[in-house]
């Protein structure tokens, strides 16, 4: 019985090393993506993106790992976002991961709760976000992404994890 458990966290362990390293990567190529591709890809928000996949296939702590140490990779790597926003975008994805965890098990319905999530989050971002263009913390307007495409990729996003683990075996 101990082996099957120790296999099991193996796989588990290589699945978010796997999850993490792709995040990395996916986030390291972004630019060049948006370059090939001549669509600003950051409109489908990545780093969100990365998350989700972490909160669907990994654990909790996995996606607290992705929420802080994306914006701070991609600030390491390319020096984007500038300090202020990339600790806006940790503190907004980790706010998604520990609501979506609240939220689940309180409404105990995944969509709505990762939906919900988002949702709150984003506009904890915005909120931070316009009080520091307010002070001239930061120098950019308040809303880059459309809303209409952030509401958009939020729905698939809460979809996707939906389907997904609506099947017993893939609970997180």
């Amino acid at each position: 019985m101990n082996t099957i458990i120790q296999k099991v966290s193996l796989i588990k362990s290589w699945k978010s090393i796997f999850i993490d390293l792709s995040a990395l990567l996916f986030i390291y190529l972004i630019p060049t993506f948006s370059h090939l591709l001549q669509f600003p890809l950051y409109f489908i928000e990545p780093m969100r993106l990365m998350l989700i996949l972490a909160l669907a296939h990994t654990n909790k702590q996995n996606a607290y790992f992705i929420a802080i140490s994306l914006p701070l990779f991609s600030f390491l790597i390319s020096g984007h976002p500038i300090v202020a926003k990339m600790v806006l975008i940790s503190m907004e994805l980790s706010l998604n991961v520990f609501l979506f965890y609240l939220l689940k098990e309180r409404i105990k319905n995944i969509f709505p709760a990762l939906f919900l999530s988002i949702i709150i989050s984003k506009s904890a971002y915005y909120l931070l976000k316009y009080f520091l263009i307010s002070f001239a913390i930061l120098q950019m307007g308040l809303i880059s992404t459309p809303i209409l495409i952030q509401f958009t990729t939020s729905i698939a996003f809460s979809g996707y994890v939906y389907f997904l683990l609506k099947n017993p075996k893939n609970k997180v």
